[in-house]
């Protein structure tokens, strides 16, 4: 009996070769690096509140960085090492990869939101930054949204050259024939005419000139010089759009036509022209007839980065909703649901809590959403919504801890999420001041680490354990959306707990981070510190 002879795929070392390439083409795992540190706190030193940073924004050139705070200001970074950028694209054509060190510096701030008090609702505005959305850059002027819990503001930010007044003095052929000249500080008239003259002759030093009776006939204006090149940076608000929302603003979202802009609350979410501020469209409303049959809430909404007509919002279930705005004027019904079903036996009394979604983002392609619960991170693919393309987990050592995070409070967090440029990784924050960086699916990439000025890896273990998922929320959405956190535990007094023979302390969360659009640059929030890194 003769044997077969092989194919090309069945040899040996075809088998190896396909298998090398298929490692080639998984994205080698980064080495990331410190780059920048502002407003380090020294050792001891305590964090006033209203500096604790709430909010982190790159802008689509990555070369600007917005952050705000609890205490209403915007600052802005913007980057010095930009002009070498033509020959790095030529160098990152090449082979081998070009890490390169992002140097950002401090641009200006200026104060956004101040406290206000709602007389009619006796209610207190705090001026804290929720959210901050850079839009499309004219004439080299920068212009942003920033909001608070009620207020979005439309700020313009610009450079303009230093002017003084000057050559405020009289403008006499005398004077100009002996070479003097004239100044504010050396004029002295006894008494002034109608005609702007004096009745007395001028004082000078020398003396030497003086006017004719009637007074002098002709004067010189001011004249509004600049000096050298000095520049400062003006924000100036464009425009405010108030008076909208009843419960408190969670985001808000540029679309890419960049004439509109969303804004979401718990329970709507409004559209926008950024050339009205007094008129909004609400085109997303699930607030119950009955408030008593309220059984989730919105918690985040964000546009699609390239469809203007399409974007998704997250719900304290667990679900993401996909919605078109060219079905109806209020969408009601979404084009697309993705959410993830319970595994039989796997409900316990905190699931429908850890399932709440805190943030979701676009990739840059649109292809794909990243979500952020409370225990994991994940992808979402638009052209499959029976469940997630990967799921990462965060903090599973967390998990036997869950009581006693939800006595303190620490289960409520709202941690943010960010993908790379290119779509290849994800990333969050967590505990200890730790933030995480995953490999997409295919990678076994997972780094840790910590935002300080040098950070350590940390091998973070997580138990085998069958994942909690997505399920309704009823009677857990309603407790965390009419009462206070403080009436849910004791108040928090234990701020730190061991697990896995690790100390983790729940004061020191990384709730804010940004990934640069275009590089392996990531910016994260540790209290009032900003942190930068590259790989």
């Amino acid at each position: 009996m003769e044997r077969e002879p092989m194919s090309s795929d069945d040899r040996p070392e075809a088998a190896a070769a396909a298998a090398a390439e298929s490692v080639q083409e998984q994205p080698q795992p980064l080495e990331w690096r410190f780059a920048h540190v502002f407003g380090e706190r020294a050792a001891g030193e305590d964090v006033q509140e209203v500096d604790i940073i709430s909010a982190i924004e790159f802008d689509k050139s990555g070369d600007h960085l917005a952050t705000g705070d609890r205490g209403g200001r915007v600052v802005l970074f913007e980057r010095t090492d930009c002009g070498d950028s033509a020959s790095r694209r030529e160098l990152e054509r090449q082979d081998y990869p070009v890490a390169r060190h992002p140097e950002f510096r401090y641009r200006t701030e200026f104060q956004s939101h101040e406290p206000e008090f709602d007389y009619l609702k006796s209610l207190e505005i705090e001026e804290k930054i929720n959210k901050i959305k850079w839009c499309q850059t004219t004439n080299n002027a920068l212009f942003l949204l920033s909001t608070n819990d009620k207020t979005i503001k439309y700020w313009k930010v610009q450079e303009k050259k230093v002017k003084r007044v000057s050559v405020m003095n009289l403008d006499t052929s005398q004077s100009s024939g002996n070479g003097s000249t004239s100044s504010p500080g050396t004029n002295s008239c006894k008494a002034l005419l109608p005609n702007g003259g004096c009745s007395e002759k001028l004082y000078r030093p020398n003396n030497n000139m003086s006017f004719p009776p009637g007074g002098c006939t002709s004067l010189r204006l001011p004249v509004v010089v600049v000096t050298g090149q000095d520049l400062n940076h003006v924000a100036r608000c464009r425009r405010v759009y108030a008076h909208a929302h009843d419960y408190h603003i969670n985001s808000i979202s540029n679309n890419s036509d960049g004439e509109t802009f969303i804004s979401a609350d718990d329970l709507r979410i409004n559209l926008w022209n950024l050339e009205i501020c007094n008129q909004s469209f609400n085109i997303v409303d699930v607030k119950p007839a009955n408030m008593e049959d309220l059984t989730e809430v919105i918690t985040c909404a964000e546009f699609h980065p390239t469809h203007c007509n399409t974007l998704a919002y997250s719900s304290s279930k667990g679900t993401i909703r996909l919605i078109d705005l060219r079905q109806s004027a209020l969408c009601d019904n979404h084009a697309k649901l993705f959410e993830e079903h319970d595994a039989p036996g796997s409900r316990s009394l905190f699931t429908e809590i850890i399932a709440s979604v805190s943030d979701i983002k676009f990739a840059r392609d649109g292809r794909h959403i990243l979500s952020r619960d409370y225990m994991t991170l994940k992808l979402w693919d638009l052209n499959m919504d029976s469940g997630p393309v990967a799921t990462f987990q965060v903090h599973e050592y967390l998990r036997p801890m869950l009581c006693d995070l939800y006595e303190n409070d620490s289960i409520f967090d709202k941690f943010e999420c960010c993908l790379s440029g290119d779509g290849l990784r994800v990333a969050t924050g967590s505990y200890s001041n730790l933030f995480r960086v995953f490999g997409c699916p295919g990678s076994t990439e997972a780094s840790t680490l910590e935002a300080s000025r040098n950070p350590m890896r940390h091998q973070v273990s997580n138990p085998a354990r069958p994942t909690r998922t997505l399920t309704s929320l009823a009677r857990a959405v309603r407790r965390a959306f009419f009462l206070p956190l403080s009436s849910y535990g004791a108040g928090g007094e234990n701020t730190s707990i061991e697990a896995n023979g690790n100390s983790y302390d729940l004061s020191t969360k990384l709730l804010h981070l940004a990934w640069h659009p275009t590089e392996n640059s990531i910016a994260c929030a540790a209290a009032n510190s900003l942190y930068m890194y590259y790989a």
